[in-house]
């Protein structure tokens, strides 16, 4: 068996962003790190939408990021840790659209190591350093400059390691220009290794280090050092120079902000604590009695001004506060007298961020820890807000011994406002395909996030489109057209609407009005409107041409009476015209702005269908080439240049009659000049595309792709400021270039009739379009996401779901830890309003936005969710008290009970305590569902001894996995009556898979496990397992002996059954032999095959056999937990097999990972990769540069364009 590896969404969890002027420009952009996705965004001014400007897989892990910028330079370099052992410095290319990699020092192993550098970086503010450091041990810090090209240089490794040491964070501190240096939060565990009496541990100490790099001398000295609180956990860096006090750092520790400087006493504040109806009043006795938690800052961001700074934390509340503060500068731009006053105040409350970053026009972006990404705009820095208490350090007391608690009233939004949402499926827990909607290709129905921000999504292939108007028409329009007045205008200015025997002309402006006045004539149907020469109009209607002038000059040309046009193009310069007659009729515009006929014309075998003309190129008169598709099933190629105006150059064949054509240029080859397509949409639904030669006017490389059913129109427009082509079918699609790749992907939006280009002010890009007797005007933002979303919000995190057929709804469980259920909530509300507090304190805070409550830890809330996922809404809702907890749910349908119907069974634990795991009983709640499958009856309640995780419908009884025991169990009155029962499975069982009396069972830690049930006996018998200890999270079973299965660690694995045991097993169906066998490496008595093995770097969440192409071959979808989707596609030749792994060999060798990661190493991590070729790689070979892509197409005996096409037809074939 070998498979290919494809990924179809990239993850979409962010862990780290770094802002800066990459591409030179005044605009900034946000870099992200995705795991091990690099990717830049741009906010737009027009829209304030964030942009996807490049997205690069790096294969690798991206450990940490940051930007710097050289002193008197335009634009920042982006500095990479990774786990391939090597810092490694990026500069974007805007012209190419790359990342250039401009250094790459190797300091150290492979891998995330505790000792090897990467888990934290911290540059120079002023670029002349960079540290990288460990979690133990190693600092290394590198000198930037630049050499006397103005190249950056990059210095050798200067150590400032300190053996026995544990590091907490490290950032770079602003001195200004003095010598650079970085703060440490640090702790020295020396003492412990030496001390057997653990009294060490109670004296260790937490110390804020710096350390100096000395320019003159070139070394790294300790130059400071400080005990800090034992609970510090973050550092932020305050400006310095004359922005700031220089030389500070912010120690975030549990409940406290301090200030701390070399020269000056520290100054602290606290962090103030929420007023909540279901927590402790915030106090000091309720915080030194253990009742009331801890706070910590998890995320920060520091702002300039033109005068002053102020810095916004986030505590793991989500809470954001401002701090500010009061300084006096020295004259020397030192620190002078230090700060005076540490000042907090509450800000807003946003979703919980694992990183920050603010842009100069006041535009915050929080890379959520959870969730859906935003982007804010500040509207107030909350100055004016006199709601909101602000706490100074100078009327608070400074003593570290006492203990200080303030509170502060949380409330909605108001300092922010949501500008742009970036979905997130992060954290990914559960995924199913089906095609509940009956469309083209099946949904991807998944659950996703945490807690109260958790939600189930319902995933379709195709872009968003964003409908901005809809104006309702007096009939049913035939075609659109939007035109502009000049040629130098920024916006259309008319959108012409053809009827089938007359033409409506509206106005574009601040709003869409009708026009009579513009010269067109609208007592007729239109073919074709554009702009001609610089300032006039064209509009060819089927009796003849009307040419309008800017002055309302009018020019006609006329058919004779026996002839019509049945079809027509026009572009800037040129105009032709198909008669009934069969002849072409070709126009041009010459030097005095008049439309003139050339002398002859062209006679056709067939009658024309379609005919088009490319656009105009840039500095020249006209277009070479004209299209032109007849009847007989063909297209034909034709010239338009004077010497040989109107001969055929070249001719395609196709196997249905040609319905549109589109001539378009696609900058798919990574430079300024693209490539010219002639696209060509069929009667027969298919959308064919070929190259076309703009010297000789030929045809080649030629492309297909099916989009629907009905005819295919195809209409030229632009997306991004760059061409695309809109094809209409049974579905709208949209073609276009997206980092210098071709893709055709269809748009989220109905059925549409014709469509064409839209600009104005309020709108620089969009669609205008017709949809049954409305105009409709789309706009497509984001072209880098492939699914579109709807989504139903849940209460609590989702754990598990189970499609109902009969009704095609989901029951979804729901369950979360240190949190209350609904009746302690009602129970504490109720104390609290019987207290006399109600007044005093707020009405319980909507966990939408704030979050569930926090809970001490082994309490519960959890429910039973019935989903409707085609109307995306909650049709039943069943809440669990008593601290209960579901984890999993399945179908069963009982052969014991006279009605066979199905029955849903819900299995979890009361009192649930994680670690150690253990609980008060388990349970399995079985429910009948009704007939619609809406509602949900409690049937009765069965417990059990340990929790439930895998339960399975298995010969019409229940097969559940408890712990390391296997159960069957029947339908009862009052309970789940217990069948049968086995022990020998080593740990926690984690799913379970059937089929015939064969299960297969997986395990927590130890792999795959067959066995084999004996009805006659009532037993269950273990046969086969694996000889590697694998962290099972996912599994599903391909054939009758083939399992697919994922762990925790990130690989992908494929286990076989042998053939001889296999049928040893079924030709003994008393199982005797089996019971006997002897075990074999502490096992059972046979050994499974391992067929395939790779490491894909992230949790895999679920796994299962689907197809997602109509008619297409079934793959293994899986995904994981941080929101990737991707397929592992089976080879069916030995040819592709050879072909693909060549291809992987040449680019691992020819287009190494970018940031110095083997890239086999890195796919082997835990276990050598294993028949699988990596397809992420092998369509690298697109946006390779165009030389590396020539000598790899030699080196097979390919050329560029048979190799590109093979890539292409195995994505389409398969997936999208």
């Amino acid at each position: 068996m070998f498979l290919y590896n494809l990924t179809l969404q990239q993850p979409t969890a962010i862990h780290q962003l770094a802002i800066g002027n990459f591409s030179g420009t005044r605009q900034q952009e946000v870099a992200l790190a995705h795991h091990s996705v690099i990717e830049l965004i741009r906010v737009e001014a027009t829209t304030g939408k964030c942009q996807t400007i490049l997205s690069h897989d790096c294969f690798g892990v991206i450990r940490a990021i940051s930007s710097f910028r050289l002193t008197g330079a335009s634009k920042d370099y982006l500095v990479v840790a990774s786990d391939s052992g090597r810092i490694v410095i990026l500069e974007y290319n805007p012209i190419k659209n790359v990342f250039d990699k401009v250094h790459q020092e190797t300091y150290g192993k492979s891998g995330c190591r505790r000792i090897v550098p990467g888990q934290y970086l911290a540059a120079d503010p002023k670029g002349r350093a960079v540290v990288i450091g460990a979690v133990e041990k190693q600092k290394l810090v590198y000198i930037l400059n630049r050499s006397a090209a103005s190249q950056l240089t990059i210095s050798s490794p200067l150590e400032a390691h300190k053996s026995h040491t544990i590091c907490h964070g490290i950032v770079g501190v602003d001195v200004g220009y003095e010598n650079p240096i970085f703060a440490s939060i640090e702790v020295d565990y020396a003492d412990l290794d030496q001390d057997p009496t653990g009294e060490a541990l109670q004296n260790i100490e937490k110390v804020l280090t710096y350390y100096e790099l000395d320019l003159g001398l070139n070394h790294v000295v300790r130059k400071w050092s400080e005990p800090v609180d034992l609970r510090t956990n973050f550092l932020v860096a305050v400006p310095g120079g004359s922005d700031g006090p220089s030389g500070v750092v912010l120690c975030c520790s549990e409940g406290y902000i301090t200030w701390r400087h070399q020269d000056h006493a520290p100054k602290r504040v606290p962090i103030p604590r929420r007023l909540d109806p279901l927590q402790p009043i915030p106090s000091a006795e309720a915080l030194e009695s253990g009742n009331l938690r801890g706070v910590i800052v998890v995320a920060s961001v520091v702002h300039r001004l033109k005068r002053g700074f102020f810095i916004l934390v986030q505590t793991e509340d989500g809470d954001i506060f401002k701090i500010t503060m009061d300084y006096q500068l020295a004259t020397d731009g030192g620190a002078g007298s230090g700060v005076e006053n540490l000042k907090i105040k509450y800000f807003d409350t946003i979703p919980v961020a694992g990183s920050m970053v603010l842009f100069k026009t006041g535009l915050l972006f929080v890379a959520s820890e959870f969730g859906n990404h935003y982007l804010y705009r500040i509207d107030s820095l909350g100055d004016d807000d006199d709601e909101q208490p602000e706490y100074t350090s100078a009327d608070l007391p400074q003593s570290l011994d006492e203990v200080v608690v303030v509170p502060f009233q949380p409330r909605g939004l108001r300092n922010l406002t949501v500008m742009d949402e970036l979905d997130s499926l992060s954290p990914l827990i559960d995924c199913r395909v089906a095609n509940l909607a009956d469309e083209d290709t099946p949904q991807l129905f998944v659950l996703c996030g945490r807690g109260a921000r958790s939600s189930f999504r319902t995933l379709r292939h195709g872009l968003e489109a964003t409908e901005v108007g809809v104006t309702e028409l007096p009939g049913d329009p035939t075609a659109v057209w939007t035109v502009r007045l000049n040629s130098a205008d920024e916006f259309d200015s008319y959108i012409v609407v053809s009827f089938a025997n007359a033409t409506l002309v509206f106005s574009i402006g601040e709003t869409v009005e009708e026009r009579t006045d513009t010269g067109f004539l609208d007592s007729t149907p239109t073919l074709t409107v554009g702009q001609i020469g610089d300032d006039a109009l064209v509009q060819v209607y089927p009796q003849g041409i009307r040419h309008i002038r800017a002055d309302r000059r009018v020019s006609e040309w006329k058919s004779a009476s026996s002839k019509y046009i049945v079809k027509a193009a026009c572009n800037q310069r040129q105009v032709v015209i198909a008669l009934s007659s069969l002849e072409l009729v070709y126009f041009e515009l010459d030097a005095s702005g008049q439309l003139n006929e050339f002398q002859g014309r062209k006679e056709m075998n067939a009658p024309v269908t379609s005919i088009t003309l490319g656009p105009v190129p840039k500095g020249r008169q006209r277009s070479k080439y004209l299209a032109v598709g007849c009847s007989d099933n063909t297209v034909r190629m034709i010239s338009l240049d004077p010497e040989n105006c109107l001969e055929s150059l070249s001719i395609q064949a196709l196997s249905s009659v040609p319905e549109s054509l589109a001539i378009v240029e696609m900058l798919d080859t990574g430079a300024t000049v693209g490539t010219t397509y002639l696209n060509i949409g069929m009667q027969n639904g298919v959308l064919l595309r070929t190259m076309l030669d703009t010297v000789t006017g030929t045809l080649s490389d030629t492309r297909m792709r099916f989009l629907g059913s009905r005819p295919v129109k195809l209409i030229p427009i632009k997306i991004q400021g760059s061409s695309a082509l809109l094809a209409l079918s049974t579905r709208p699609w949209l073609s276009f270039t997206f980092q210098s790749r071709n893709k055709l992907i269809p748009l989220s939006y109905e059925l549409l009739e014709y469509g064409s280009s839209f600009c104005s002010d309020l709108c620089p890009e969009g669609i205008v379009a017709i949809a049954g007797s409305t105009l409709r005007i789309l706009v497509v933002e984001r072209l880098a996401n492939v699914f579109n979303q709807s989504v139903v919000n849940l209460k609590y995190t989702p754990r598990r779901f189970v499609l109902h057929p009969p009704s095609n709804n989901f029951i979804v469980v729901e369950s979360d830890h240190n949190t209350f259920s609904p009746s302690v909530k009602a129970r504490l509300l109720g104390a609290r309003a019987t207290e006399g507090m109600a007044d005093e304190i707020p009405q319980e805070l909507p966990p939408e936005q704030f979050g569930l409550p926090r809970a001490e830890a082994g309490n519960w809330g959890s429910c039973v969710r019935v989903v409707n996922p085609l109307s995306a809404e909650t049709l039943s809702l069943v809440d669990l008290d008593d601290n209960e907890a579901a984890f999993c749910v399945t179908l069963c349908s009982f052969a014991s009970s006279p009605s066979r119907e199905t029955c849903v069974i819900v299995g979890g634990g009361q009192g649930v305590t994680l670690a150690p795991r253990r609980c008060v009983r388990g349970f399995l709640r079985t429910y009948s569902i009704s007939d619609d499958g809406s509602t949900l009856t409690l049937q009765h309640k069965t417990a059990l001894e340990d929790i439930p995780t895998a339960l399975c419908n298995f010969q019409g009884r229940l097969l559940v996995g408890m712990g390391n025991v296997l159960r069957i169990y029947d339908r009862g009155r009052q309970r789940l009556l217990r069948k049968m029962e086995a022990k020998g499975f080593p740990n926690i069982i984690m799913s379970i898979h059937t089929q015939g009396n064969r299960i297969i069972v997986t395990d927590v830690m130890d792999s795959v496990h067959y066995a084999i049930y004996v009805p006659q006996e009532n037993r269950i018998t273990i046969f086969a397992d694996d000889v590697l200890n694998r962290y099972v999270t996912s599994s599903v079973q391909v054939d009758y002996d083939t399992v697919a299965g994922g762990d925790k660690f990130g690989n992908l694995f494929v286990v076989r059954l042998p053939d001889d045991v296999s049928k040893e097993v079924d030709e003994d169906p008393a199982g005797n032999k089996m019971v006997y066998e002897k075990g074999y490496l502490n096992g059972a008595a046979f050994k499974i095959q391992h067929l395939c093995e790779f490491h894909v770097g992230e949790t895999i969440t679920s796994l299962q056999k689907t197809s997602l192409v109509a008619g297409g071959r079934e793959v293994l979808l899986y995904t994981t937990i941080l929101g990737r989707v991707g397929v592992l596609v089976p080879f069916v030749s030995k040819e592709d097999v050879d072909f693909f792994q060549t291809l992987e060999m040449h680019l691992r060798g020819s287009s190494p990972p970018l940031l110095g990661r083997d890239h086999i190493a890195f796919r082997s991590v835990y276990q050598p990769v294993r028949n699988v070729v990596d397809g992420d790689l092998c369509e690298m070979f697109h946006v390779v540069a165009p030389e590396k892509r020539r000598a790899i197409a030699e080196d097979m005996d390919r050329s560029v364009a048979e190799v590109s096409k093979k890539l292409e037809d195995l994505r389409n074939r398969v997936a999208f």
